[in-house]
């Protein structure tokens, strides 16, 4: 066998690994938000997606929450988000942002639930979001 034969293969590797690589990280980059509730300010990053990227496009942005299921604090959005490229569902943890697509509503969730189809992750809060359970209004704000 040729060295050359050989490296082909290697390099052809080496190159989808990269692009491969590229493309995972493509989402890494985070998009920093405040959201208030009362008087106490929360941090929170949202993934650098299309639907991340457009939800954070309504900030700022003043929502009431409701509870749903004892799971979850939904709002209605001014307008359905693009959800380009996202997976075809989510299984959301303690303190993920994400969209409901088919009802276009925010979840935030308060407890770990089920894979979801439909589900999209926007982000994640930084820590805590039990101030959500006893403030309905909240703002979303970027950080700049």
């Amino acid at each position: 066998m040729s060295v050359t034969k050989f490296l082909t293969p290697v390099a052809a590797l080496c190159v989808a690994a990269s692009m491969a690589c590229a493309q995972e990280t493509k989402g890494d980059s985070m998009i920093p938000i405040t959201v208030t509730a009362g008087e106490t300010v929360l941090t929170a990053t949202l993934d650098d997606t299309p639907a991340g990227r457009d939800f954070a496009a309504l900030m700022p942005l003043e929502l009431t929450l409701r509870d749903y299921h004892g799971i979850e604090k939904i709002a209605d959005l001014p307008r359905k988000l693009d959800t380009t490229g996202a997976p075809r569902s989510y299984e959301p943890k303690t303190g993920d942002i994400t969209l409901y697509a088919p009802w276009g509503n925010l979840a935030i969730f308060y407890k770990p639930f089920a894979n979801s189809p439909g589900l999209v992750r926007l982000g994640a809060f930084d820590g805590s979001v039990e101030v959500l359970m006893s403030n309905p209004t909240v703002r979303f704000e970027r950080v700049e």
